[in-house]
């Protein structure tokens, strides 16, 4: 599938402030497709930028001002050719796993989410039989068919447990929850930020969409998204990967000074042919 991407963001302020340095999470992952195209405006112009890699594969760009401004525009624009991932076929032993060496031991966390979490996902375990890839899909198809699904514009995720006994939330909210449930199986997961084809979204508008990926031995990060209630395919582009949400921001910086009034907006368009 061929993507065309713009989103752009904007920061609007009540007097001009000295802007902080601040990271931006706007390209795609190399794994996510074939990078044809690659834009990025930011005003005020920048008195300093480069480009780093994080700890987690992501490309981080780093972005350094000068002057006061009264506002900051960052304008991404990209073309990309997805593929949808190869099958593969992968002896697994049953849930729940138990250890998957150091390089995961991030994703695999230590937080309880609670006993009704726990429940759940020992449920979905048994009906599954301990068969990780059923597991996967049964998780997938639950969010999706039992939480009313909204949007939240700002804010970060709902605890799991808060987002499965209320059975409503955006879907950084189920991301969180799924991710939960595949540690409690000791099965590595992640948070992963970027765009999706096709969005249902109740306003008919565009915005950035997460999803959860699972780590498979023989596989490698499988992804799932629970909003849609499908595997990922080529139907999406991954920006950031990482363990927890706050990592894959999409643009994270402030302003040096007294606290005063701020605005977001932003407009984000997405064209996908297959």
């Amino acid at each position: 599938m061929r993507f065309s991407v713009r989103h752009e963001t904007v920061y609007s302020y009540e007097a001009p402030v000295a802007l902080a340095p601040h990271r931006l999470r706007l390209t795609p992952r190399g794994e996510a497709g074939r990078l044809l195209l690659r834009g990025l405006v930011i005003e005020p112009e920048p008195a300093a930028l480069r480009e780093i890699e994080d700890a987690h594969g992501n490309v981080l760009t780093l972005v350094e001002f000068g002057d006061p401004a009264s506002a900051l525009r960052i304008d991404s624009q990209f073309e990309i050719e997805t593929q949808a991932p190869l099958a593969a076929d992968a002896s697994l032993p049953p849930l729940p796993w138990h250890g998957e060496g150091a390089a995961l031991a991030p994703y695999l966390g230590a937080t309880d989410p609670g006993a009704a979490v726990r429940d759940f996902a020992r449920l979905l375990m048994a009906a599954s039989r301990g068969e990780a890839p059923a597991f996967l899909d049964a998780l997938t198809r639950a969010l999706y068919e039992r939480t009313d699904r909204r949007i939240r514009d700002t804010g970060y995720a709902q605890s799991p447990e808060e987002t499965l006994l209320r059975a409503v939330g955006a879907c950084r909210d189920l991301v969180v929850l799924f991710i939960a449930c595949c540690r409690l199986m000791g099965i590595p997961a992640r948070f992963v930020s970027g765009y999706q084809a096709r969005a249902e979204s109740v306003d008919g508008k565009r915005h950035l969409h997460a999803w959860p990926e699972a780590f498979l031995p023989g596989l490698g990060w499988r992804g799932y998204d629970p909003t849609h209630g499908t595997r990922v395919s080529d139907g999406h582009v991954a920006l950031c990967a990482a363990p927890e949400q706050a990592e894959t921001m999409p643009v994270e910086g402030g302003y040096y000074g007294a606290p005063m009034g701020t605005s977001l907006r932003y407009r984000l368009e997405i064209v996908a042919e297959d």
